[in-house]
């Protein structure tokens, strides 16, 4: 059955693309022909030593692929596919890898390793391939390193890609002391050293019932913090590496340990080379995370009871922590400002710094005031920066010395010659705004006294390098944003057009595509649009025609290169994007309402013209916006449907870019509200998509519960008209709900989603009760209401206050239909009573109007 594939493996390798392109359509035909010779010849080939290693990489990186993928439903197709196999063709397919673990060629034993662990991770959980491990783990014993080397890297790929509950824990112990072994000082060679170390990181998740013996824990971190000062680089930086990863998954077992981890890691940090510090400051992070989480979620009132104890060891290790953290900050790098992937250990230290001040809170203060006031009027660069620098982390706790630095650093922004500096006291001065200005802040920062000045020295700001404008663009967004809540005037009114005219200055300078600077002036231009105030409504309505002829002028462009192409789809996002925001300010009051309506129908053709452009960002844009505009314009925008329904049609249809189609379900929830029963020629249509959608297992998760929300809008839309959906649209409803009452032992992922799930159906009840209301087809519900009583027994606090609506459009709608149900319902008067009695206002409110409809109903 297997062929020779060399050639062809090598040829699809080759610089020229004809050549290569023949060499992968030939690949493509032997697997769809003859799928099991295609797996054989494959796995023959990364085998053999006496074929050159190129194509043996290659026939394993196809290999792989042939079992895993990215979306989860091509990922079940292949596992799905491999099962299947005849099993004869898949023992010899493992003989195959397994015997290439011992090649001389580590290129293909790599590759053996990764493939080995994908099978492992499809035959395992199904109890098949039962002798891997074992046989494996003789391998650990084998003379070679290079076998060791390999061995070790494929168990440590195994974890990876099995849950726990697969490997019984007697191989888990075995498992674990191969590795752990494997790491020891006494190993002589450094490869097996690290690939055991690297093996460790991926192990730890099964590590459970070991981290609980003291016994055998205290060896797992022995040798974890002796491998932290090996001689070689690669080998600290991975046993660094399993410390963070140890930090989070078992931090309730640090204690005894953090003594030394602390002396490890501050050694590294201050030491050893930047990929090593790296870990180390990661370690105290990851801490940070943990007991933020910690904190968060008992409020800090621990009882004897509680199941997570906070160590409090970010607070006993402040003292030494923090000035190790603050030493980082000095280490930047030349041009970190220019480069947007840059992360160094400057950067890691202030990163770990702001979640030590988030962790600690107020506790921090004292250790920072000294290094600010120290070093923020060194003439060294590095020491000013650094200084501004320590600000950003939390400046809501360093209130006492931001009043005196404002102004430092105000003169600094414009006057600094260093370009770092500049930067750094623009980011700071966009942190101190976001937390210490606006109507919530008891000693605000901004002043009518500074005001004037702050904006001047923004503005500018902006004609500055790109990297400082972009970050001077988003210290004039949280000014903007602190005033959103002013009332009737605004103290950024007087400086209203002058903000606007250089935002749109700085999105047309030549270089506005670097340090994602033009997206930054647009982000900050919709901010001081949508905080503006009814003083400034006619500047705003001036800046619709600006819009308008900016987008206008995006669509006149010819002939573009793909580059081109994509700049001019992202600009029209941006457009759309601003628009959207102007449709909402001048729509959220009458007379800018009524002065708007003059420009809709040229905005409704530019939006149209920019569906013909045919991009999908530019799609989830022009979308939101058509939404707002629908919202405005209310039943007149029943005139634009002919035209746009096809996109609409389109966007519904887009699997492929989920949030696209997400985007469109809310929109049709606007039209809805829009056009109310003038939607109903289209119903049929998008009715049809939206089942569809829900039915489809090629669609995101994430989709199906706002089309469930839209079931509720167009039923509300269109009242009793929904009758023919009925018996689509109840089954799906009832089955998503018996879906979502099987959570046990679900993780905190799937339980959010199972909310916003449980939300949206509630959401598509709350429509369809209400639609029907007063209609002589009411009775059409009646045999629902049993099923829909039950689901509504199995909700979660989350969705509380949407349930107890529903209960009360049941009760409002059905009335005595609905009355007798609920009385013999024990379970429906419990929920009720615990919404009557709850703390939030909302729920409360939402169970009083409940409990009249459910009275209303029995005494009928």
């Amino acid at each position: 059955m297997a062929m020779e594939v060399t050639q062809v493996l090598l040829s699809a390798q080759a610089v020229d693309s004809t050549v290569r392109k023949h060499a992968e359509e030939t690949l493509k035909q032997f697997q769809e022909q003859n799928l099991p010779g295609f797996l054989l010849s494959l796995s023959g080939e990364l085998a053999n030593e006496e074929k050159p290693v190129e194509s043996r990489k290659l026939a394993g990186l196809i290999l792989k692929n042939a079992l895993d993928a990215k979306e989860q439903h091509r990922k079940f197709e292949l596992v799905q596919r491999w099962l299947s196999l005849d099993a004869a063709v898949k023992s010899q397919i493992k003989a195959c890898l397994l015997q290439t673990l011992s090649s001389t060629a580590s290129d293909a034993r790599s590759t053996a390793s990764q493939v080995i662990a994908k099978v492992a991770g499809i035959e395992l959980p199904q109890k098949q391939w039962p002798e891997l491990i074992g046989s494996l783990l003789s391998n650990v014993h084998q003379v070679p390193p290079h076998v060791k080397q390999a061995t070790l890297e494929t168990l440590g790929y195994l974890c990876e890609e099995v849950v726990p509950d697969v490997v019984d824990q007697d191989q888990v112990n075995k498992i674990l002391t191969a590795v752990v072994q494997g790491m020891s000082s006494t190993e002589g060679n450094t490869e097996v050293q690290l690939a055991a170390t690297r093996a460790l990181y991926n192990a730890l998740g099964f590590a459970q019932a070991n981290f609980s013996n003291d016994m055998e824990r205290d060896y797992i971190m022995r040798v974890v913090c002796e491998a932290t000062l090996s001689p070689e680089v690669k080998i600290r930086q991975a046993a660094f590496e399993c410390l963070v990863s140890i930090g989070s998954t078992y931090y309730e077992k640090l204690a005894p340990y953090i003594q030394d981890i602390f002396h490890i890691t501050s050694k590294a940090v201050r030491e050893d080379e930047e990929p090593v510090a790296l870990q180390a400051i990661e370690f105290w992070s990851s801490i940070c995370d943990e007991e933020i989480d910690i904190l968060e979620e008992y409020g800090g009132d621990f009882t004897a009871d509680s199941d997570v104890p906070c160590y409090y060891f970010i607070k006993q290790a402040l003292p030494a922590l923090v000035p190790m953290l603050l030493e980082t900050l000095l280490k930047q790098e030349e041009d970190q400002d220019q480069d947007e992937g840059a992360w160094n250990l400057a950067m890691a230290g202030g990163t770990c710094l702001g979640l030590v001040a988030r962790t600690v809170g107020d506790d921090i203060v004292p250790l920072v005031m000294p290094f600010i006031e120290e070093n923020i009027t060194k003439p060294d660069w590095r020491q000013r920066e650094a200084a501004t620098y320590a600000f950003g982390p939390s400046p809501d706790k360093l209130t006492p010395i931001v009043n005196v630095a404002l102004n430092f650093m105000l003169t600094a922004l414009t006057k600094d010659p260093n370009s770092h500096v500049k930067d750094t006291t623009a980011w700071t001065l966009g942190r101190i705004f976001e937390f210490l200005h606006g109507s919530t802040v008891e000693t605000p920062i901004i002043t009518p006294a500074n005001c004037q000045q702050i904006i001047t020295v923004l503005l500018q700001s902006m004609k500055d390098a790109p990297n400082v404008a972009e970050k001077a663009c988003g210290a004039l967004y949280f000014l903007a944003q602190g005033y959103e809540d002013v009332g009737s005037t605004s103290p950024l009114t007087p400086y209203f057009q002058e903000i606007v005219q250089s935002l749109l200055y700085v999105t047309h300078r030549e270089d506005a595509g670097e340090s994602r600077l033009r997206t930054a002036a647009y982000e900050t231009l919709n901010e001081v649009v949508r905080c503006s105030t009814d003083e400034t409504a006619r500047l705003v309505l001036e800046l619709v025609q600006v819009i308008m002829t900016e987008l206008h002028n995006t669509l006149e462009a010819q002939r573009l290169s793909s580059d081109e192409r994509e700049k001019q789809n992202e600009l029209q996002g941006l457009l759309c994007g601003c628009l959207q925001v102007i449709i909402q300010k001048l729509g959220a009051s009458d007379p800018t309402k009524y002065a708007f309506m003059q420009y809709a129908d040229q905005i409704m053709n530019l939006f149209l013209r920019v569906f013909a452009c045919r991009s999908a960002t530019v799609h989830e844009e022009a979308m939101l916006a058509i939404g707002a505009l629908a919202y405005v314009t209310g039943p007149n925008f029943a005139k634009y449907m002919p035209d746009f329904y096809k996109y609409l049609e389109m966007g519904l249809q887009n699997f492929e870019e989920y949030q696209v189609c997400a985007v469109t379900v809310g929109v049709v929830g606007d039209i809805c509200r829009a056009l109310e029963d003038k939607i109903l020629p289209y119903c049929d249509q998008i009715m049809t998509l939206l089942l569809k959608d829900l039915s489809s297992n090629q669609l995101h998760r994430s989709v199906k519960p706002p089309i469930f929300s839209c079931f509720g809008d167009i039923a509300l839309a269109i009242g009793e008209n929904f009758e023919k959906y009925l018996m689509y649209a109840m089954p799906m409803l009832q089955s998503a709900a018996e879906l979502s009452a099987h959570t046990a032992g679900a993780d905190d992922e799937m339980i959010e989603y199972t909310n916003i799930l449980r939300n949206g159906i509630l959401e598509a009840y709350s429509g369809i009760f209400q639609g029907f209301k007063n209609s002589p087809k009411t009775q059409l519900l009646i045999s629902y209401a049993p099923h829909i009583l039950q689901f509504l027994d199995s909700m979660d606090d989350v969705v509380m206050k949407t349930a107890i609506g529903v209960l009360g459009d049941l009760a409002d709608t059905l009335g005595s239909n609905a009355g007798s149900l609920i009385q013999q319902s024990l379970s429906s008067k419990d929920f009720l009573n615990e919404c009557l009695s709850s703390e939030d206002h909302l729920i409360k409110e939402s169970a009083e109007w409940a409990r009249l409809a459910i009275s209303r109903a029995i005494s009928v």
